[in-house]
């Protein structure tokens, strides 16, 4: 599994292109043979995966029962948009306009690794959203990790 760390602050060209920075580069060693995928994200920015991590979200979502009408929203919202990315030569990605205007992403950004994947907001977005941290993050903590019901499940 991929494990990715770090945040990275970069700047948009006036084409939308992104030069993945060098750190995050090495972390995904066959991205250049790969590729990645980039689509929404739940709240207003961007999520870049690499593309066998994409795959492996889109295999769990044809296993679903699509003739549910929850099931086919969702699936509808959660791919709409999702677009193919290659680097370039010079280790850009070219980010598409339309999910550029989606986040309000026009310059700055902030890549926040998370996991197996990559959140790309808008930095005045993303420093809103830390500003805004819960006022006792043990309770949140405590209310996420500590559920005794997932423990049990986990073997733990």
């Amino acid at each position: 599994m991929i494990q990715l760390i770090g945040e990275f602050d970069c700047k948009l060209d006036a084409k939308g292109r992104l030069m993945v920075p060098s750190n995050l580069k090495k972390q995904l060693p066959s991205v250049e043979q790969d590729g990645l995928v980039v689509n929404r994200g739940f709240e207003k920015h961007l999520v870049i995966y690499p593309k066998k991590v994409y795959q492996d979200i889109v295999a769990e979502l044809s296993k679903l029962n699509q003739y549910e009408k929850k099931t086919r929203e969702f699936i509808r919202f959660f791919t709409r948009g999702a677009t193919e990315l290659s680097l370039d030569a010079s280790g850009r990605v070219l980010l598409p306009k339309s999910l550029l205007e989606f986040a309000g992403i026009n310059g700055d950004v902030v890549l926040a690794c998370q996991f197996d994947k990559i959140e790309v907001w808008d930095k005045a977005a993303y420093d809103d959203l830390l500003d805004n941290e819960p006022d006792n993050f043990a309770n949140l903590a405590e209310e996420v990790m500590g559920n005794k019901n997932r423990r049990e499940e986990d073997g733990r």
